[in-house]
């Protein structure tokens, strides 16, 4: 039997946190050997590569969370990562705006979240000052967040594990390979894939959709489980972006980790709307159709997806009615842009969002990392880990040891 390659490093998860906790091991570990293994042939090709391309700001996070500190420190790194390996980006800026009065309470709770979270330069706008920014916006009152911005988060995840890959020539790329098990020999960790058996001496997983499933095949019970909910955008024709100059959020229900549907120009020069938030019966399903048997029973079977249906049955109704229907996706844009037409839109892709859910029914709201025998699982990871990607890799270094002891 031919002999395993052993790693001191084994990376699950080629998406933006796999791969920045891969190329973070290779910069503080220079002569390790590391191993990233993605089940796709493609890297970036869920998540990272399905999401809005926003630089978050960190403005809306529990101060002293995961996710408030790694977005600010993540947020600083990527800029300076994208300006360096000239990756295009923009710091375009955001408004959040209220169109409602009843959301201007919770509005002056973001702005106070925001200079507690330390995040640059938000001020307020009054309805008055809003078309300065945006001419077509209409609000009673927004902050302005100078720091927001956009980027190609799978041109990101490429240059990362090119570096990865040129910086030894003992680092190596797997593409095309699904893990289907963990088992431990000799004080090693092996990790069998779907094409080989690869060995190493610390593991890191970073698997996004499937991060419960492999901490499951590791062992580990948890007190939580990954639940989809897909995401669907439409696209501005060309003769409607004008109307969007930045980026333009609602004010989000405290409710949900989710922040609504908003505008946002893309990087390429085309403008999306959206995304909703609704259940999906297949964690890596895009269409609005797509079923999978498997996850469908997993999640249906689990007394964490019922609760929370229970307690948020109406907001979940009113998301699903919505994804079905342009005219009350519609409707929810025009809010905060009411000259909006029906014809200035059309659908285009979706995302799916892998969010941790309780056993109690209740969304998870912070980055979760669990170790288990040399093995660092990284399980609920959700926006914003793509702009906190380098700090949250950071955060798994400080986990694992020095491969020379």
């Amino acid at each position: 039997m031919a002999k395993q390659p052993l790693f001191d490093f084994i990376v699950v998860g080629g998406g933006i946190v796999g791969s920045a906790t891969a190329y973070k091991l290779s910069r503080k570990y220079p002569g390790a050997s590391i191993a990233l293994i993605e089940k796709e042939s493609e890297l970036a090709s869920h998540q990272t590569g399905r999401n809005s391309g926003v630089i978050h700001s960190g403005i809306y996070y529990k101060p002293g969370s995961l996710k408030a500190l790694n977005c600010l420190e993540g947020r600083r790194q990527l800029v300076e990562f994208a300006i360096e390996h000239k990756i295009e980006h923009e710091i375009c800026g955001k408004l959040i705006l209220a169109t409602q009065k009843e959301e201007l309470e919770l509005l002056e709770a973001i702005y106070e979240r925001g200079l507690q979270n330390e995040t640059p330069g938000i001020k307020y706008l009054s309805e008055k000052e809003i078309p300065d920014y945006e001419p077509h916006a209409k609000g009673l009152k927004a902050i302005w967040v100078p720091g927001a911005g956009i980027i190609d988060y799978p041109a990101v995840t490429r240059k990362l594990v090119d570096l990865l890959l040129n910086s030894n020539s003992g680092n190596a790329l797997y593409l095309g390979e699904s893990v289907t098990g963990i088992n431990r020999l000799a004080g090693k960790v092996e990790i069998q894939t779907s094409k080989r058996m690869l060995r190493g001496n610390q593991i890191v997983v970073c698997a996004g959709l499937q991060s419960d499933r492999i901490a499951q095949l590791d062992g580990l019970k948890l007190d939580m489980q990954i639940v989809g909910f897909r995401g669907d955008y439409y696209e501005l024709k060309e003769e409607a972006r004008k109307k969007v100059r930045h980026l333009i959020y609602p004010v989000p229900d405290p409710r949900y980790p989710f922040l609504g549907i908003h505008f946002t120009p893309m990087i390429g020069g085309h403008v999306e709307c959206g995304p909703n938030a609704v259940f999906t019966f297949k964690r890596e399903g895009y269409s609005r159709t797509s079923f999978s048997l498997r996850d469908s029973l997993e999640a249906l079977a689990y007394g964490g997806t019922w609760r929370l249906f229970y307690k948020n049955w109406k907001k979940g109704l009113e998301e699903y009615r919505r994804a079905f229907s342009r005219r009350l996706f519609l409707r929810e844009a025009r809010n905060m842009i009411p000259s909006l037409g029906q014809d200035e839109i059309y659908p285009t892709r979706s995302g799916v969002r892998a969010q941790a859910v309780s056993h109690k029914g209740q969304m998870v709201d912070d980055f979760v990392i669990v170790q288990n025998r040399g093995v660092t699982h990284v399980i609920n990871a959700p926006s914003p880990a793509a702009t906190a990607c380098l700090a949250i890799a950071d955060e798994v270094l400080q986990k694992v040891v020095d491969p020379k002891g």
